[in-house]
This record gives structure tokens, sequence and C-alpha cells, in this order.
């Protein structure tokens, strides 16, 4: 189901969900430190860079774009961490999260210039940290992927 909205098109599926796509975009393959960007509508915090999936459009390359868009950074994409679900209220979204290795921070990017969006880099702990205050269902994405990394290690 596709169901417009000024500047933007939502994207639903069958069970009525609005299709998203993140990214936790780290430094490098150790995976010790995290990008998080300011949010849109509460600028003292910072979340996890993602978006809506467009009309024929794959989940990877939406997270792609939404990292390009909010974050300034483009870079490889790694594995997939899976798919959220979100149900509050009036909303209702599924959510797939990849890894992103950052190759490069762009000086100036979307929406820094149209919304004065900032992003900082933070150690692993000081992301659980920051998640662990306002955005629950975004800390479970890295959470995933701290259970991923330690499961990596101990093989």
């Amino acid at each position: 189901m596709v169901k417009e909205k000024p500047n933007s098109t939502r994207i639903y599926d069958q069970d009525g969900f609005r299709r998203r796509a993140a990214c936790i975009c780290v430094r490098n393959e150790l995976e010790k430190e995290v990008l998080l960007v300011t949010s849109s509508r509460r600028p003292d915090q910072w979340i996890v860079p993602g978006g809506g999936v467009e009309p024929e459009e794959e989940p990877s390359v939406t997270a792609i774009r939404e990292v390009a868009e909010e974050a300034g950074v483009i870079g490889k994409l790694g594995r997939c961490l899976g798919v959220f679900e979100v149900r509050n209220h009036d909303r209702k979204h599924r959510t797939q999260v990849f890894v992103l290795i950052v190759t490069e921070e762009l000086p100036d990017w979307e929406d820094s210039r149209n919304i004065g969006r900032q992003r900082k880099w933070f150690t692993m702990e000081e992301a659980l940290k920051q998640l662990r205050l306002h955005k629950p269902v975004q800390l479970v994405y890295l959470e995933s992927l701290l259970t991923a990394t330690n499961d990596k290690a101990t093989l």
C-alpha cells in the first residue's frame, strides 16, 4: 500500500506497517564507535539515521540514501541486523536495520544545510546511553549489533 504525504510517499506492508530502513554507522570493522545524528523533531536528542522506503526501492538502498541525507556519510553496507517493529498509539512501522562502515564524511550535506542537523561519533557505551534516554527501539538496534559482534568474537 502507498500513502502520499507532502514531500514523501509512505510505503506500507501487507500488515499496515510503514516500511523503513536505517543504518548503524560504524567507523570501522571493530564496531567500537557509532555515528548518531540529532533528531529533526528534538535537536537535543541523538538518534540512528533512517527513514521511509520509497516506491520500488529496496530497503538496503533506502538505508544508504537516508544516511547520506541525514548524516552526510558514505560507506560500505554490511550485514542486516534484522527487522524491528514498533506499535504505539497511531504509529506502526517495521524498520530493516543494516550496518554501514563509513568510508567518507561529507563536509556539507542535505540535512545540515536544510535543518541544521548535526552528526557525532560516540563510543558504543555513550551511544547506548544516548538511545536509552529517549529511543528505546533504536537502543534495541545497537544491542543487536553488540550481540552479533560478541557472537562473532566467540567463534
